[in-house]
């Protein structure tokens, strides 16, 4: 097969899956060794295109549909369309982000992105970049707060320093826990400060806990407010943290990887992050309910020019980075802590221009829309129960089982009967040492009739378990 005839091939299988990615069940389920025998992993293929597109197609045809309805696990779906273009385009042309030389035109876009979403969260003189995800992004702010907090520890590391304390809520993402390990706090030095009734850091514990730690001798150095935390969907408040960070001095941050979509409607941003353009730094997955493809996060920081540089750089890099070249400042490698980067910028670019701030707002609102609908559905429900009242996007509940049956193990069998028949991937998590069904809604094309299915399957399915 020539190239062209490769291209043809697999551009034709590529439309075919995107085309019918909604049709029949959201899975073809196999059991591990069932698919490991279907897919012939052991089979050689040198200069065997046949084979490859074997591979290819078998792949397709057993992967988990994320564009389905049905898939409601995470808190992304199917890419769209714009950002699928951007990802093919990005494969072809096969280059790394780092220098302004190596990848031009996606490195002024990646800039023109930043700039934008600067001016959105409203981080005046401020810099940013892209990274592998809001993880990454969480940890490079905690290691930019760190170096800031205590002059050479960059070069000098954390022997002799004084104890450093970051702040968290305790519902706050496990990524704190691995930023706190990777740069050498350890996680003993990462306080777990208690939420309220909704989900929410309290300040009052906050308050108490920085004190407390001050007077021990150590220094509070970074305090993370999550907002849209990823359970319940709840929003630490930013204004009581902005005072106290008045008091304390510490870095204050922004986890928005899921939540951060508010910024994109102002009565959202208004609701839900009042005080946001004050924070330290922020991060944002744009491959969450914005649906660009996987991976597009974007870490921000407020009035902290050269302070990205000067946290992720270091070693003998003059092969890569040449400082004399006069487009030496857009490489935005020198501000990574990578050395090679993925192109991520185009598939963003294309998504912004087509959908714009204001169709992605409107999508944004009608996720929060399908979610109040969701709950109001289940609180009518004989069947069904909220875990926990809604915060925002994210709708908690279970299915009541008959009693005498413990709702843990009920609810943990049903999910896992729905994933294996193909009907619906929905997530599980602990509220508590109770066991939630999570539904996250992402689909930009999901509706109300599309609530009532996937809320109906898990009747039936409740049903059908309870009777044997």
């Amino acid at each position: 097969m020539n190239d062209q005839a490769i291209f043809q091939r697999l551009l034709a299988l590529v439309e075919q899956y995107h085309a019918r990615r909604k049709d029949g069940k959201f899975l073809e389920y196999l059991e591990p060794q069932a698919l490991a025998r279907e897919l012939q992993l052991e089979q050689e293929a040198p200069g065997d295109w046949q084979q490859l597109f074997h591979w290819i197609e078998k792949y397709l045809q057993h992967s988990v549909k994320t564009g389905h309805p049905g898939f409601l696990n995470r808190m992304w779906s199917g890419a769209n369309l714009p950002s699928i273009m951007g990802e093919i385009i990005t494969a072809v042309t096969n280059t790394s982000a780092c220098t302004y030389e190596a990848a031009p035109v996606s490195t002024l876009m990646e800039h023109y992105m930043l700039e934008q979403m600067l001016k959105l969260v409203g981080f005046e003189d401020g810099e940013g970049q892209m990274t592998t995800g809001s993880s990454s992004g969480n940890m490079i702010a905690m290691l930019a707060a760190r170096n800031q907090a205590v002059d050479g520890i960059k070069e000098q590391g954390l022997s002799g320093m004084p104890p450093l304390v970051a702040f968290v809520s305790a519902d706050a993402h496990y990524s704190l826990d691995k930023a706190a390990n990777i740069l050498g706090l350890g996680t003993d030095n990462l306080v777990k400060v208690p939420v309220d009734e909704h989900g929410r850091l309290r300040p009052d514990a906050l308050t108490r806990l920085l004190a407390e730690q001050k007077a021990m001798g150590r220094q509070p150095f970074f305090v993370c407010a999550t907002l849209g935390t990823t359970v319940r969907g709840a929003y630490d408040p930013l204004p009581p943290l902005l005072e106290l960070r008045g008091e304390y001095g510490f870095w204050l941050h922004g986890d928005g990887a899921w939540g951060g979509a508010a910024l994109l409607d102002e009565e959202l941003r208004q609701r839900y992050l009042r005080g946001v353009e004050q924070l330290d730094s922020f991060t944002w997955d744009f491959h969450k309910m914005p649906g660009s493809n996987l991976m597009c996060n974007l870490l921000l920081f407020n009035h902290h020019k050269g302070t990205l540089r000067c946290a992720c750089s270091a070693g003998e890099h003059s092969y890569l980075f040449r400082e004399e070249h006069e487009d030496a400042e857009l490489d935005t490698g020198t501000a990574s802590l990578q050395c090679g980067r993925r192109v991520d910028s185009l598939k963003w670019f294309l998504d912004w221009k087509y959908f714009g701030r204001q169709g992605l707002g409107q999508r944004i609102r009608h996720y929060l829309s399908l979610a109040e609908y969701a709950e109001d559905r289940i609180v009518q429900h004989p069947d069904l129960e909220m875990t926990v009242p809604r915060e925002s996007f994210n709708v908690c509940f279970r299915y009541l089982p008959p009693a005498g049956m413990d709702a843990n193990d009920f609810n943990l069998k049903l999910r896992h009967c729905l994933f294996e028949e193909g009907v619906s991937l929905v997530g599980v998590a602990y509220i508590g040492d109770r066991l939630t069904l999570r539904l996250l809604i992402t689909h930009p094309d999901f509706t109300t009739a599309d609530v009532d299915h996937f809320l109906q399957s898990v009747v039936d399915m409740g049903k059908r378990l309870a009777n044997g």
